[in-house]
């Protein structure tokens, strides 16, 4: 799965906290959270900066309209984070429960770093199909066979 196609996943799948994730789609959504929030900090960044009042040390309104439309911008970002996690947790044939792992001091969350990086069950689990045999049956069909000589 591709960086766009995991990302067209993700929002199709909006609040979808059934069926399973492929490590791709899961980790390809982080990345896109990670630019999403290099991003929003730059712009931060830069109209924070600008709207600095040097005399009185106090920031400008464009600051703060700003900071709330990244904060409703993360918001919306939530619900599709925790269903990608959920079905990630699926694909291992784990409740979405084991989530709250990550609420566990310093172990939680490397814990679920290895649950989100280890391979999904092969096959249909009680949570769906396996989503590589899923995106291999609705793939183009390509021959390989060589050309011939």
């Amino acid at each position: 799965m591709s960086f766009p196609d995991a990302i067209k996943s993700v929002f199709s799948q909006y609040a979808t906290f059934s069926g399973r994730a492929r490590r791709s789609e899961f980790w390809f959504w982080y990345l896109f959270l990670v630019i999403v929030a290099a991003v929003t900090g730059i712009l931060l960044g830069i109209v924070g900066a600008a709207s600095l009042d040097a005399t009185t040390g106090t920031l400008g309104g464009a600051f703060y309209v700003l900071t709330s439309l990244v904060s409703l911008v993360w918001l919306a970002l939530l619900l599709p984070t925790l269903a990608v996690m959920v079905r990630r947790l699926h694909d291992q044939d784990k409740s979405g429960f084991f989530w709250f792992m990550s609420l566990i001091p310093l172990a939680g969350p490397i814990i679920m770093i290895v649950f989100y990086a280890t391979t999904g069950t092969v096959g249909p689990n009680r949570f769906g199909q396996d989503p590589k045999v899923a995106q291999a049956s609705t793939a183009p069909y390509e021959a390989s066979v060589s050309p011939a000589v």
